[in-house]
């Protein structure tokens, strides 16, 4: 899956001009950034057991591609923020 994907850009058919600027800043992403799983409705962090879904890494189309694996895309998002050094 590539992070595109991630987006929901494909799936949904909607057409995103920033996903590209999104797609191109992920890849180039070297420090570790947070992954999180957002609902499309409500525009919220998924919660698990009350917890925020939140993924600390250095591969984030890795960990987009994850936590949209088995979800419908036009439901769910993924927002990919970097930490500052």
């Amino acid at each position: 899956m590539t992070a595109a994907y991630a987006f929901g850009t494909p799936a949904t058919g909607n057409h995103d001009p920033l996903a590209a600027g999104r797609l191109a800043a992920m890849q180039g992403m070297t420090g570790t950034c947070v992954v999180r799983l957002i609902d499309r409705r409500t525009g919220l962090t998924h919660k698990v057991n009350g917890t925020p879904l939140v993924i600390f890494t250095r591969r984030p189309s890795e960990a987009a591609a994850e936590l949209l694996s088995g979800r419908d895309r036009s439901v769910w998002e993924v927002r990919v923020d970097p930490i500052e050094p």
